[in-house]
C-alpha cells in the first residue's frame, strides 16, 4: 500500500512538473524516482509468490553483477575506439577515464573488505561508493529523461527549423552534421513550406561559413533555396539558438520552432534554450554508435558544471561525510 502510494505520488508530481515545462534538468530526477516507486510497486504484487521473488532476485544479481562487472570494460574499449576515430582531445578521452575510474573504485572496495583491519580504508571506500552512487544516480537519471524528451517531438511539426553547426571538413559537410541536415528535411517534407535556418560561423580550419556549406547541401538535397535561412556568426550552442531566432523575428515569424542537433545533445541544448527564454524544442539526429557513449558522458559533465553549486554542495557532502562521523566517533 505504501509503495502505491509513493508511486502515484511520484509520477504526479513528474507529470505535472513535465507538462509544464519538460526542459527542466529536474524532471530528469522526478522521472527516475518515479520508475522506481512504480517498480517497487509492482514487485510488492509478488510478496506472496515465492518463486517470483526468487526469480526477481537472481534475474537482478546476474543482470547487475554482469552489467557492474563489464561495464568498465565495454567504457575502456569505446575509449580506446574514440582515441584511434576522433583523436586524442580531452573529450574523446571520457569514456576511458569513467571505464578505469569505475576499475579504481571496484578495486578500492574489494582492498577495504580484504584488509579489514584498516578502518580509515573502509570509511575511504565508503565515501568513494557514496559518491559514486550520486553520480551513477545523476548520470542514469538524465540519460533516461534525455531518451524519453527527445522521443516527444520526433514527429512534431514546425514553422521553421533550426539547425545548428558543428563543424566542417574544409568546405564539405561531415557526417554527423549531415545527420542534422537530413533530419531537418524529413520535418520540413512534413511541415511544407517551413523555414530552415542554418546556424554557424567559420572556424579557423574551415574554408566557409558552416551555414554556406549547409546551404549548399540542402539545395542538393531539393530543398527550395528560398526556404533556407543563413546565419553565418555563431560559434557555440547559445548564438545559434539566439541568433537565429532573432533572424526569425526580424522576418516577422511567429510560428512553432524546432532546433535540431544529434540525440546526445538534444536535452541539454532544450535546456540552454530555456535559460535563453526561448520557445523552442529540440528533436535529435542519429549519431555514430561509437561516438555515443563518450558524447553522453561529456553532455552529463556538462550538465553538471552548469548547476555546479548544487552538485559540489552534494559531492562534498558525500565525499567528507563518513570521515566526519569516523573521526568523531574516535
Amino acid at each position: 500500500m505504501t509503495s502505491g502510494l509513493f508511486a502515484i505520488a511520484s509520477v504526479l508530481v513528474f507529470v505535472v512538473r513535465f507538462a509544464r515545462e519538460p526542459r527542466r534538468v529536474g524532471n530528469a530526477i522526478w522521472f527516475l524516482v518515479a520508475l522506481w516507486f512504480t517498480g517497487l510497486w509492482l514487485l510488492s504484487f509478488f510478496n506472496h509468490v515465492e518463486w517470483a521473488q526468487i526469480a526477481i532476485i537472481a534475474a537482478v544479481a546476474v543482470v547487475g553483477g554482469l552489467g557492474a562487472l563489464a561495464l568498465p570494460w565495454a567504457l575502456i574499449a569505446n575509449g580506446v575506439v574514440m582515441l584511434r576515430r576522433e583523436g586524442r582531445r580531452l573529450a574523446n578521452l571520457l569514456s576511458l577515464l569513467a571505464g578505469l575510474g569505475l576499475l579504481a573504485v571496484f578495486a578500492l572496495a574489494v582492498s577495504s573488505l580484504v584488509f579489514d583491519d584498516q578502518p580509515l580504508l573502509r570509511v575511504a571506500a565508503m565515501a568513494v561508493l557514496f559518491v559514486t552512487g550520486y553520480l551513477a544516480f545523476m548520470f542514469t537519471a538524465l540519460l533516461l529523461y534525455s531518451i524519453l524528451y527527445s522521443q516527444v517531438n520526433r514527429r512534431a511539426r514546425a514553422g521553421a527549423v533550426i539547425v545548428l553547426g558543428s563543424g566542417l571538413l574544409g568546405d564539405r559537410v561531415p557526417p554527423l552534421l549531415a545527420s542534422r541536415l537530413d533530419r531537418a528535411v524529413q520535418v520540413q517534407q512534413r511541415s511544407p513550406g517551413a523555414l530552415l535556418v542554418v546556424s554557424g560561423g567559420q572556424g579557423a580550419d574551415e574554408l566557409t561559413s558552416e551555414a554556406d556549406a549547409m546551404a549548399r547541401y540542402l539545395v542538393a538535397a531539393g530543398v527550395p533555396s528560398d526556404q533556407i535561412v543563413l546565419e553565418d556568426r555563431a560559434t557555440t550552442t547559445s548564438e545559434n539558438l539566439r541568433f537565429s531566432v532573432a533572424l526569425l523575428n526580424q522576418r516577422g515569424f511567429s510560428g512553432p520552432i524546432l532546433a535540431v542537433t544529434n540525440n546526445y545533445h538534444v536535452f541539454r541544448t532544450a535546456v540552454l534554450a530555456r535559460q535563453l527564454g526561448l520557445r523552442l524544442n529540440v528533436i535529435g539526429a542519429k549519431t555514430a554508435s561509437y561516438f555515443v557513449p563518450s558524447a553522453f558522458l561529456r553532455e552529463f559533465v556538462a550538465l553538471l558544471l552548469q548547476y555546479r553549486k548544487t552538485n559540489a554542495a552534494a559531492l562534498l557532502f558525500l565525499g567528507v561525510g563518513p570521515f566526519l562521523l569516523f573521526w568523531s566517533a574516535q
